[in-house]
């Protein structure tokens, strides 16, 4: 799988996202993705309880541990290469995270609005 060129939304050089937790599709730690990446986990988030709470609700749980995933959950604080789709559905519901814009993939834009990403920067 080749990645797609590593420029964030700003259009500068993609940062790290997290690397305490591994993040990202590629597991690399920056929010790098590739026409395999059929989520476009490309959204630099910061957690928070909101956030994760509605996340369990809408079906996808990133809050409890999975040992067979080697995942240890997610807390408030922790930063996560979260689908384009599932922070837009976020921001729509009102309770989208926090995003790290200089981390956060330019293919991210195919789904949420800069103007969006803006609002929530942190």
């Amino acid at each position: 799988m080749e990645k797609d060129p590593e420029v964030n939304v700003l259009g500068d050089a993609l940062q790290s996202c997290s690397t305490e937790p591994l993040t990202g599709f590629f597991r690399d730690g920056h929010c790098n993705t590739c026409a395999a990446d059929a989520g476009s986990h490309t959204v630099c988030a910061v957690m928070t309880a909101e956030f994760l709470a509605f996340s369990k609700y809408v079906g996808n749980d990133l809050s409890t541990p999975r040992p067979e995933f080697m995942f240890d959950g997610l807390k408030p604080g922790d930063s996560w290469c979260l689908c384009a789709s599932r922070f837009l559905q976020a921001h729509d519901d009102g309770c989208a995270p926090k995003v790290n814009l200089a981390a956060t993939h330019a293919r991210a834009l195919e789904i949420v609005p800069l103007e969006v990403l803006r609002q929530h920067a942190g």
